[in-house]
């Protein structure tokens, strides 16, 4: 980057990410000022290159900036990595696309996509190996899910895993839940019914970004599980119906759970976009989805596009079915991922123990990961 490409760039974005002391405190990085605490009238007065600037110890520009005299000193390799051009990406070419949750960081895929390559390791390999566990939480950021064998089939062990990588999210049933037979169940979940492609707890805000399953039993005759990429459901719907995929950006939906001890609302919509338009999550139960009132014309337009994302996302095709075995934790995205369940005999022994966590949470400690990879 030249001196001439500096003054170009807009001026209060470069003053707020100055990093000298005055501005950052240099024990957290964070600022030391409030951004109407800057002069009005903002300009760049000169620029200079500097030989060294940073921790690094690189090349650097120091501008003085007007009026108040101001001088901040950048590293020339941040201001590559970050210095935005006339089509939103940094001058190294990444394109800046917010936080990673939307589909334009993800690796959308059907079932075929994934043949012979699912994310998955041996418990004690993902325990003792910073490169296995950073490859297991990647596959659940960039595809949605990971699976773990061998995971010690004991009682709460399903706590313990989400423990590696974040906290668990208490609900309304528990640190964790008993996926088995009741028999008197507030949920469809706790019966030997057919479940078809849905996230849970759409009903609450926030939802639960993140969920565990750990089998423990499965002797039944059915219960198989499946996965759909309800990011690529959506995209597909984007492509061939707009209309539809418009509809249901747009149109909240009620969400309801009640039992005798909790009742829970939230309205969103079924496909959540960011300001960009990009999908950013799916909320999508029929067992939760109360009466809606809306228009009568919103409904009907409501209904058509709600019925063809649900053919969508039952497309055999787009389905990753398996079953899980005794010592199985999938670990999925809550907000991404559809999951699903074959019916199964209750007479057969079929127990799974689930929990949730936070999505943020696993984002942190991969970040760690990398950053401890780096230095290695």
């Amino acid at each position: 980057m030249s001196a001439t490409a500096i003054t170009r760039l807009p001026a209060p974005w470069l003053r707020d990410n100055c990093p000298c002391a005055d501005c950052r405190d240099p024990r957290t990085g964070q600022k030391l000022f409030q951004i109407t605490e800057l002069p009005g009238g903002l300009a760049v007065g000169s620029v200079r290159e500097v030989p060294a600037a940073g921790a690094g110890g690189g090349p650097g520009w120091e501008v003085v900036w007007q009026p108040d005299g101001h001088r901040s000193v950048y590293a020339a390799d941040w201001l590559d990595a970050h210095a935005p051009d006339d089509a939103g990406e940094g001058r190294s070419g990444h394109r800046l696309t917010g936080d990673g949750r939307t589909e334009a960081d993800k690796e959308l895929w059907a079932a075929r996509d994934l043949d012979g390559r699912i994310p998955e390791a041996g418990w004690d390999a993902y325990t003792s190996s910073r490169e296995v566990r950073e490859r297991v939480l990647d596959g659940v950021v960039r595809l949605g899910f990971a699976l773990l064998r061998d995971v010690p089939c004991r009682d709460r062990m399903v706590l313990d895993v989400a423990r590696t990588f974040g906290f668990v999210r208490e609900t309304n049933y528990g640190e964790l839940f008993e996926v088995r037979v009741e028999a008197e169940p507030n949920n469809l979940a706790f019966t030997g019914a057919r479940i078809t492609p849905h996230t849970d707890n759409p009903y609450r805000d926030p939802v639960p970004t993140l969920q565990l399953l750990h089998c423990l039993r499965n002797e039944a005759r059915g219960g198989d599980s499946g996965l759909v990429d309800g990011f690529h459901a959506a995209a597909l719907l984007r492509e061939r119906e707009p209309e539809a995929f418009e509809v249901l950006t747009r149109v909240p939906v009620e969400f309801v759970f009640a039992d005798a001890r909790t009742e829970l609302r939230a309205h969103r919509p079924l496909i959540g976009v960011d300001p960009l338009g990009k999908v950013r999550e799916i909320r999508f139960n029929n067992r939760s989805i109360a009466t809606l009132h809306r228009p009568a014309a919103v409904l009907e337009e409501f209904y058509a596009a709600y019925r063809l994302f649900a053919e969508l996302l039952e497309r055999p095709e787009l389905r990753l079915d398996f079953r899980l075995a005794p010592g199985d934790c999938l670990v999925f995205d809550n907000t991404r991922l559809l999951h699903a369940r074959t019916a199964f005999a209750e007479s057969g022994g079929r127990h799974l123990q689930g929990a949730y966590a936070d999505i943020d949470g696993l984002l942190s400690a991969l970040a760690v990961l990398r950053r401890e990879g780096a230095r290695a």
